[in-house]
């Protein structure tokens, strides 16, 4: 299932991306459920409008989810539209306000060399805050106070079942599913004195999308092709088979620190490519598109526009 969060006519939803458009799925389940009041009463308990709190209701909710996929109805029972074009709606990130947003840096060996550092011996940590999420289409802005902003394509994973020092046998049981990320950096701000946290948490520096799919459609997280495009050139080309963590062995190194929770996006880090080890190096301006690719996960284009 492709799990996305849309916003009609001023409402915020989740849907399901199908070749047709999106599904509307909590107005398809409560159909599925006949469409009297307790229907609608138990579609908007499992698939609640915003996407922690559906992914709060594990499997039942999933399961939910997956019913209202196959109902077949074009219309719900109070005359709802169950099916939306996607010119139609405005898409948003699949996760708009994450419990917490943690990423990897360092974390492909091609980057690492790139960048001039070792291999780290293990993951090396820091965060973003939720008014960084955009998504698909949404602009990145560059902040004025930044003149080397870059891009970096990465997948992530979105936690569904939380946990406490998870053994890395059983992580994958613990992810929901796996989106693209653009883990836009500031680096004048990043470097000039060693705080990352300047240069990596600016609003809209965190795109996502365009759809969290879920993890039984994905398989083995370690063998996606992932690219990058910045105004159609090629500027990253990769494997997450060249991940340093895999994602099973980050979410046991992260379990050992925080509890991990329902919501919880972590991004894996980036491949070769990035922008300020380019000889020129190459930073976003406005004007530009950028556009990340992983296999099995789709494309987030985002435009880029300065403050």
């Amino acid at each position: 299932m492709k799990l996305v969060s849309f916003r009609q006519n001023g409402r915020q939803q989740i849907g399901a991306l199908v070749e047709g458009g999106i599904v509307a799925l909590q107005a398809a389940y409560a159909a599925v459920l006949g469409g009297d009041e307790w229907a609608y009463r138990k579609a908007q308990a499992l698939i609640p409008d915003d996407m922690v709190l559906f992914l709060q209701g594990g499997g039942e909710a999933l399961q939910a989810a997956q019913e209202a996929l196959a109902y077949t109805g074009k219309t719900g029972p109070r005359g709802e539209r169950l099916l939306w074009a996607e010119e139609d709606v405005e898409l948003l990130a699949p996760v708009p306000r994450p419990t917490k947003i943690i990423c990897i840096g360092l974390n492909y060996k091609d980057h690492a060399a790139e960048s001039g550092a070792e291999l780290p011996v293990e993951p090396v940590l820091f965060s973003k805050y939720p008014t960084a999420v955009v998504g698909p289409g949404q602009a990145i802005r560059l902040p004025e106070m930044s003149k080397e902003v870059d891009y970096e394509a990465e997948l992530a994973f979105v936690i569904g079942t939380g946990g406490k020092n998870i053994p890395a046998e059983k992580a994958l049981d613990h992810v929901a599913g796996y989106t693209c990320f653009n883990d836009i950096s500031a680096r004048d701000l990043q470097f000039r004195d060693g705080q990352w946290m300047k240069g990596k948490t600016p609003d809209t520096f965190a795109p996502m999308g365009p759809a969290l799919v879920t993890a039984d459609e994905v398989g083995d997280p370690g063998k996606l092709a992932i690219k990058l495009e910045l105004n159609g050139q090629v500027m990253q080309s990769s494997n997450t088979d060249q991940l340093i963590f895999p994602v099973p062995e980050l979410i046991a190194f992260l379990s050992r620190l925080v509890t991990l929770e329902p919501g919880d996006v972590v991004a894996t880090g980036t491949p070769s490519g990035v922008g300020f080890a380019r000889k020129p190096p190459v930073f976003l301006k406005d004007g530009d598109t950028v556009t990340v690719e992983i296999e099995k996960l789709g494309r987030l284009t985002n435009p880029v526009v300065a403050d």
